[in-house]
C-alpha cells in the first residue's frame, strides 16, 4: 500500500512582523494613512463601502463594510495598511471593539504579534469585568472589559471599524487607561470626519484607511 504524500502545513507568515525596534515611517503622528482617491487601488477599496440611505434611521447614512469583508484583496488592504503603521510600536495587545472590531482587530493582533482582548456589551464577559457608560447619538450605550486583561504599563492599539462622534473609541481608551495600560494608538477601517471623533480623543494618535464627511 502506497502512502500519500501529504504537503506540510506553512504559516501565513514565516516569520512575526517585528514588535521592536526602529522603522522609517512607523507611527509618529495622528494623521490618516490615505484620503479616498489616492491612487487606483484604493479606489478599490473605497467602492466596497456601501452607503445606505435612511439606516438605522431616518435621514441617516450607514456605511456598510460587508461588501469590503466580501473582497479579500481589499480587506487585506485594509488590514495590512493598518497594522504596518504600527510595526515597531512595541504594540503588547490589541483591543478590539464589539462587533466589528473583533475582525479587524483578531487579525491585526495577528500581524502585530501582538494579543487581542475583547471590549463587549455588558453581560457577554464571564470573569469581572470594568464597565463604562457613555452617550452616543443612538441612546445610552456601555461596554466591559475583563478586570484582568491587561498588564500595567502595557502598549495597547484600539481597533474599530468605525470612528464617528469618538464615544465608543473613548470609552474603549477609558477601560485600557483604569488598568495602567498605555493607549498607543487608535486604528479604525472609516472615519467620519464632521462628526469630530478626533478631536475627542484628544493627544490619543488616530489612523484611519477611508475618510468621509
Amino acid at each position: 500500500m502506497t502512502r500519500k504524500k501529504v504537503a506540510p502545513v506553512l504559516p501565513a507568515r514565516a516569520h512575526p512582523t517585528p514588535r521592536g525596534g526602529e522603522r522609517e515611517g512607523a507611527l509618529r503622528s495622528g494623521l490618516p494613512l490615505l484620503a479616498v482617491g489616492e491612487g487606483d487601488p484604493w479606489l478599490r477599496v473605497a467602492s466596497r463601502v456601501r452607503s445606505v440611505a435612511d439606516f438605522p434611521a431616518p435621514g441617516s447614512v450607514y456605511r456598510d463594510i460587508t461588501p469590503l469583508l466580501a473582497d479579500p484583496v481589499a480587506l487585506h488592504m485594509v488590514l495590512d495598511a493598518l497594522s504596518h503603521r504600527f510595526i515597531g510600536e512595541r504594540i503588547d495587545v490589541v483591543v478590539g471593539v464589539e462587533s466589528r472590531g473583533f475582525i479587524f482587530g483578531g487579525a491585526m493582533a495577528a500581524r502585530l504579534n501582538a494579543g487581542f482582548v475583547p471590549v463587549r456589551r455588558p453581560g457577554r464577559l464571564p470573569a469581572s469585568t470594568d464597565r463604562v457608560s457613555f452617550s452616543q447619538e443612538y441612546g445610552e450605550l456601555e461596554l466591559e472589559m475583563h478586570r484582568d486583561a491587561l498588564e500595567p504599563g502595557s502598549s495597547v492599539l484600539v481597533v474599530d471599524d468605525l470612528l464617528g462622534t469618538g464615544a465608543t473609541a473613548a470609552a474603549a481608551c477609558e477601560l485600557v487607561e483604569r488598568q495602567g495600560a498605555r493607549v498607543a494608538g487608535v486604528a479604525v477601517v472609516l472615519e467620519l470626519t464632521s462628526l469630530g471623533g478626533r478631536e475627542r480623543l484628544k493627544n490619543r494618535p488616530v489612523v484611519s484607511v477611508l475618510r468621509f464627511d
